[in-house]
Order: C-alpha cells, then structure tokens, then sequence
C-alpha cells in the first residue's frame, strides 16, 4: 500500500496531514525560518541553508523572506534567482532550469483541491507537477498553476496567471495567461 507522500508524489489524492508530511513539513518551516533571517548575511551562509532544504540547487539566490511546503521537491538549476516574497507550494516536484529568474511575489502551487465540493470537503489533496525551461523570466507577481511547464528561452510577464503549458521562445501574458508574440 501507498504512503501518502508516495500518493502526493504520484498525482493522486492524498492526505496531507499524514504523520510523515507533517513532519517533512515542520523541517521545511525549520529550515525557511533560518533562512529568512539570514536577509543581511553572507550569500554563502544563505545558500548552504538552502542546499539542505532544496531537493537540489546550484549557483542560486533566493531573497528572503522566501516559502515553501517541503522544499525537498524543489530541483533548482545552476543560476536561479528569485526575488522577494515568493512562495512555492512543492507538493509534487518543481523542476527549474538553468538562468531561470523570477521577480518578486512569483507563486508556483503544484497543490489543488478537488473541483466537486462533495470531494474537496472530505480533505484529501491533489499536486501536479510543474517544469521551468531555461533562461526562463517570470515577471513580479505572476502564478504559475499546477501542472504547467514553461518552454525555455520564454518571458512571462508581471502579474500573469500561468493555467496551461506556455511554448518555447515566446513573450507570454495576462489572465489567463497566453501567448503574446514569438522571441
């Protein structure tokens, strides 16, 4: 039988409040409270923070104060950057690729709710996973929806809510977000 961290990995329902999730996530607040103090610090002292966090991370700089559920499903490439305040909701894996950069208040939720309220209110969740190319912009305040994957070389602009896969080389925008024009 599945553990709920085997069902939230694997796109299916699962329980969230599972004795193993709980404490995954008690870490991560462990860990994201550490981090968050440390806005002043060395950018060394911040990135070994986030080496034991993150899933993986290379060449990467975060500002705080930053968020996110487990950590351990964030694979970031080498050259990430990721402006103030923004949140990753990793219950299912977020892949980032290379020189990916993301202005402030950017939101990545793979987690969602059943539709159906008969569903949604008896608790268990759903996550989906989410994929960034390289050299990919995200523009302050954008959302990127479950599910989605980003092309690489395209710009997502500021405050663009991000519900289906956006193609390579493309300038994309708005709510819901779509294709603008080809880079």
């Amino acid at each position: 039988m599945k553990t709920e961290l085997q069902k939230m990995l694997d796109g299916e329902l699962y329980e969230a409040w599972d004795q193993e999730l709980t404490q995954m996530r008690a870490k991560a607040r462990e860990l994201l409270g550490r981090y968050n103090q440390l806005i002043a610090a060395p950018q060394e002292e911040k990135t070994n923070v986030l080496k034991e966090l993150l899933g993986s991370c290379s060449g990467i700089d975060i500002q705080p104060p930053f968020y996110c559920d487990y950590g351990s499903n964030i694979y970031a490439g080498k050259n990430f950057f990721m402006n103030f305040n923004c949140v990753i909701l990793d219950c299912a894996r977020v892949t980032i690729g290379d020189n990916v950069q993301c202005g402030p208040y950017v939101q990545i939720y793979t987690a969602y709710h059943p539709l159906i309220a008969a569903e949604r209110i008896k608790g268990p969740e759903l996550a989906s996973p989410i994929t960034i190319g390289d050299n990919v912009w995200i523009g302050g305040g954008a959302i990127i929806c479950p599910g989605v994957t980003i092309g690489e070389n395209s710009t997502i602009g500021a405050g663009s809510v991000v519900t289906r896969d956006i193609p390579a080389n493309v300038f994309a925008a708005g709510n819901p977000c779509r294709v603008i024009r080809q880079l």
